[in-house]
């Protein structure tokens, strides 16, 4: 370990609040860390006495699938014994395929979801990453990044597609607005957004250091190249603290119902206008949501939006469904054949 400093967690989220709810499980000589960064078999941790390394256990083992931001218990051999309960977790699909949700981070209060303004501002996208955001129970903040180099933002249009989060514009490069950013930031601090969208430059103007490697976008597509790697969580100069996130290629939604509802709680509120309680929007007489695309007070992107995340996380629902019962299944054959070997071996006995 390194330093001695017996106020050491406070700039890594440690407060009296987590101090009473987690004091039950801090037996054994067991003390409260933070996991800073993973590292497959170990992780940094922020603990009482200092930064240290830490061995993980095994990924059969009951405390497996462990993230940046997580709070566990440590031994003093330095070996994580226990994954606290955690307040908040953003989590997406799998990129495996396989019907599991992956943990991004995980006890965050506030996500920033960036965007370059100087290339193509993918409204659907944004709604993908409030869908996640809303349902890991943080708050959004859409923050349109490299704002000195854009010439038209489509703030307007990307507002209409975020009711209920905060969206600014801000430049890292020149400092325009990050104090207003700055003042928005509670807890711990989130990053996520596609490569190229100025996640890492971002964090290290609210760091006020550079900290984290940063790369240019390619001229021909504005598209970036990977420059964050591993989900690392740092302390910010003004209190709190803040996780960089590697760019997200792909951004499937997992169990997300109630957060989808929020990013769309427009065409939510329509649809409780409809004469028909089971109406499809398909054409029923009496349709409020046909009626706004025929008005124009909602456009056809944005419904065309929230239908596919609807039939997505559906469909990713029935996997997991289907996945469980798979389980439940082969739990009980295995139950079945102990039971009868039991049963053989009675008999020979007899």
């Amino acid at each position: 370990m390194v330093e001695n400093d017996p106020n050491f967690h406070v700039p890594f989220g440690w407060t009296d609040a987590l101090a009473s709810t987690y004091a039950p499980f801090l037996t054994d000589g067991r003390v409260p860390a933070r996991v800073i960064r993973m590292d497959r078999s170990e992780c940094d941790v922020a603990t009482p006495t200092g930064l240290a390394r830490a061995r993980c256990p095994r990924s059969d083992s009951e405390v497996s699938g462990l993230c940046t931001g997580d709070w566990v218990t440590v031994d003093a051999d330095l070996t994580v014994r226990q994954l606290l309960p955690r307040r908040t977790a953003i989590m997406r699909s799998s990129v495996s395929g396989r019907s599991e949700g992956q943990v991004l981070a995980a006890n965050v209060d506030t996500v920033l979801i960036c965007t370059a303004a100087d290339g193509d501002v993918d409204l659907n996208r944004i709604e993908r990453m409030l869908a996640l955001t809303w349902e890991s129970a943080a708050q959004p903040i859409v923050v349109l990044t490299k704002a000195d180099a854009a010439e038209d933002i489509p703030i307007e249009e990307v507002q209409a597609a975020a009711p209920g989060a905060t969206v600014l514009t801000v430049s890292a490069a020149t400092g325009a607005d990050l104090d207003v950013l700055t003042a928005l930031l509670d807890g711990t601090v989130a990053l996520i957004g596609p490569s190229g969208a100025g996640k890492s430059t971002l964090a290290n103007a609210l760091l006020g250091q550079d900290v984290f490697a940063t790369n240019d976008v390619r001229a021909v597509d504005k598209k970036g190249r990977h420059t964050t790697v591993h989900r690392e969580l740092r302390p910010l100069p003004g209190g709190g603290t803040l996780i960089d996130t590697p760019g997200l290629r792909g951004i499937g939604l997992y169990d997300a119902a109630e957060g989808i509802e929020k990013t769309f709680s427009d065409i939510e509120a329509l649809a409780a206008e409809c004469r028909f309680l089971d109406c499809s929007h398909g054409g029923e007489p009496g349709c409020a949501i046909a009626a706004a695309l025929d008005s124009g007070a909602l456009t056809q992107r944005r419904f065309d939006s929230y239908r596919k995340l609807v039939r997505e996380n559906a469909w990713m629902e029935s996997r997991t469904d289907k996945r469980v019962q798979a389980e439940r299944a082969r739990e009980w054959k295995s139950i079945s054949k102990q039971q009868r070997r039991m049963y053989r071996e009675r008999g020979s006995r007899r």
